[in-house]
């Protein structure tokens, strides 16, 4: 999704995420924390890096091409 002034940087939602969404989350000066608009997920700035980190796991293997398939 493209980068918009909503507020210092644009994060996937984790939870939305975790379901292969890619929806981003606005920013609440007040409060100083991310929230989701579709799910109603909020958490700071630490906590949305870190569970978008525990999701991209799933993801560790993208780039490897596999050619040899020992199934016997």
């Amino acid at each position: 999704m493209a980068q918009s002034g909503k507020g210092k940087l644009n994060y996937r939602c984790p939870s939305c995420f975790m379901r292969d969404l890619d929806i981003d989350m606005f920013y609440d000066k007040d409060k100083k924390e991310y929230y989701c608009i579709r799910c109603q997920y909020t958490g700071t700035e630490d906590d949305v890096l870190a569970k978008n980190e525990m999701v991209r796991t799933r993801y560790g293997a993208m780039n490897i091409r596999y050619t040899k398939f020992d199934f016997d």
